[in-house]
């Protein structure tokens, strides 16, 4: 790539580099640009939990702006629940790649769902509309009113007949944890009108779909998931407009679910390879898919149209046993991660979802959902297929080694 030139015409190399605006370019660079001027090559990591200053005056000031605004500080940081820059780091690389203007970070999905609901509630909205499903503590926060929220829940059909003045937000999980199902964003964000649209973008991740593009206002992400994509970290963060994400930063610093440093790092980190692995995951999930389909002790298989890494199918026999005789799978709740997990939604994810409203849902107690990693595809195939057997691999046999 050609740097910019500089006033000599000579080129500069302090200048910033012309890009095609690739998402795997921005996944690289994003929140890392200034670097080269600090003379630095990997991005640092602030551990800080106060920063000294002895202008208090200024420093009074300062917060008074914030307080009134929630916009970002001007100059060095104050204090780690205020700001921090290893995160913010992140934060721009993530808005980056969802095509907002900003985007506020908070040590879990849920909190960062809750700071949603807490910010539209201050503005006297309290009434989502929601379709299902959604994650099941998604759905739990909603029905159970924890917040003080009202929620009525609708197929994509029925969104504009449940809007009234006093909906907070629109909400929809596209593909939806756990059955994949998927919405028409576009034909969502007409039925909410001047509501604004949440999209929780976590099973899609901004490498296939930017629901920005679709009239969403709000992306969600469980940052736990692919933005990480180790099984190594925990966080959340939301993709706004900045008026939006002005709110969000003065309700996490008065709540405190502030995202650790370190989490901020390696979430940073994970958006590098970001594309890459949700490409590579994509592949491997599609060809078992495909061979899962054709299996005769699969009833159904859920792959969605926009592709991506998850598969959620069912299974004629007890599905825990499939659970119970996986042995490279890992049977665990959450996703995403670089190896290939498995869970029964019926009994972990989604348990705190009524019985009733799981099966209107569409999680059935013969599904299973599957976050396909980066390993072999012959390995998992091999697997799966031991497992739906019911069948286990012989262990290996013991060798005694002599004491000497």
């Amino acid at each position: 790539m050609d740097t910019t030139p500089s006033a000599s015409g000579t080129p500069d190399a302090r200048a910033p580099y012309r890009t095609t605006g690739a998402l795997a370019t921005h996944a690289v660079h994003a929140g890392r640009e200034d670097l080269a001027a600090l003379g630095l090559h990997a991005a640092p990591l602030d551990l800080s939990t106060t920063y000294p200053s002895s202008d208090s005056r200024s420093e009074g000031l300062r917060l008074d702006e914030f307080a009134a605004t929630g916009a970002q500080l001007e100059g060095p940081p104050v204090y780690a629940r205020l700001d921090n820059p290893t995160v913010g780091r992140f934060e721009q690389a993530l808005a980056r790649l969802e095509g907002t203007e900003s985007a506020v970070a908070f040590a879990s999905g849920m909190a960062a769902l809750t700071a949603v609901l807490l910010a539209r509630s201050a503005a006297g909205l309290r009434h989502v509309v929601a379709v299902r499903p959604l994650y099941g503590c998604s759905d739990h926060l909603l029905s159970g009113g924890l917040l003080g929220t009202e929620v009525t829940w609708t197929d994509p059909e029925g969104i504009a007949d449940a809007v009234r003045p006093d909906t907070a937000l629109v909400m929809v999980e596209t593909p939806a944890n756990p059955t994949l199902a998927e919405v028409d964003l576009d034909a969502v964000a007409r039925a909410c009108g001047q509501v604004p649209l949440l999209v929780d973008n976590t099973f899609a991740t901004p490498v296939l779909q930017r629901p920005l593009e679709h009239g969403a206002r709000f992306v969600l992400h469980s940052a736990t998931k692919y933005l990480g994509g180790h099984g190594d970290v925990l966080g959340g963060v939301v993709a706004c407009d900045e008026e939006f994400a002005r709110d969000l930063r003065r309700i996490r610093f008065a709540t405190g679910g502030v995202l650790h440093p370190l989490a901020g790092y390696l979430l940073l980190r994970g958006l590098s390879t970001l594309p890459v692995r949700v490409k590579e995951q994509s592949a491997t999930a599609a060809e078992l898919a495909r061979r899962l389909a054709a299996d005769p002790r699969v009833t159904a298989v859920h792959y969605p149209r926009l592709g991506g890494a998850m598969v959620a199918f069912e299974v004629r026999d007890d599905p825990h046993e499939v659970i119970s005789g996986v042995r490279l799978i890992t049977p665990a709740v959450s996703l995403g991660s670089v190896d290939t997990l498995i869970q029964h939604p019926g009994s972990i994810s989604h348990r705190i979802v009524a019985a009733g409203d799981r099966e209107a849902g569409g999680i059935s107690e013969k599904l299973l959902r599957m976050s396909v990693g980066l390993e072999d595809v012959e390995d998992l195939w091999q697997d799966l297929d031991l497992a739906l057997s019911g069948l286990r691999p012989r262990p290996e046999p013991r060798r005694e080694t002599a004491v000497r």
